[in-house]
């Protein structure tokens, strides 16, 4: 069994135009619809064998905050640049290279492309996958490269709106 939670990072701060898409931070709003998304996963009991995120500043800093949050050593966070301006094919190349001995995975990265890779697998459809929205996703396989085609079952899809 595979497990892979997709989140899309929180939400971005705006207001330095001086820094690069990729250099933004988060914004004090992310930080704390952040915080809704970690009770969350807390109350779930939620515990990845691995985080990876994008090398955006953004990305990491949710990842890092999520980490620090469920009580994962954001040491091990795992930064990865391909995930950073990444295609459906290539969020499926990064699952697809994760050693069969994880069984667990968050990956924190961007839209469009999360809101795309998860309507793989929800019904319905999703619009967009909003800042800090979280999929987790459950396949009946023991490979990484056999997901695509696995049973699956969908465990949450969360939003920080949907949340106290």
């Amino acid at each position: 069994m595979k497990q892979l939670t997709i989140v899309r990072h929180a939400k971005s701060a705006w207001d330095n135009i001086d820094l690069s898409d990729h250099d933004r931070p988060l914004k004090s709003t992310g930080i704390k619809k952040t915080r809704k998304i970690i009770n969350f996963l807390n109350s779930k009991n939620f515990s990845p064998d691995l985080i990876l995120t994008s090398s955006a500043v953004r990305a990491c800093e949710t990842a890092n905050m999520i980490a620090d949050g469920i009580g994962y050593e954001k040491n091990l966070v795992k930064n990865t640049r391909s995930l950073y301006h990444a295609g459906v094919d290539d969020i499926y190349t990064e699952v697809f290279a994760i050693d069969n001995s994880v069984n667990s995975v968050m990956l924190v990265a961007h839209n469009p492309t999360l809101t795309d890779f998860v309507n793989e697998f929800v019904l319905p459809e999703i619009d967009n996958l909003p800042t800090t929205g979280t999929v987790c996703i459950e396949f009946e396989t023991d490979n990484w490269e056999k997901i695509s085609d696995a049973e699956y079952k969908v465990k949450f899809v969360v939003f920080p709106r949907m949340l106290d």
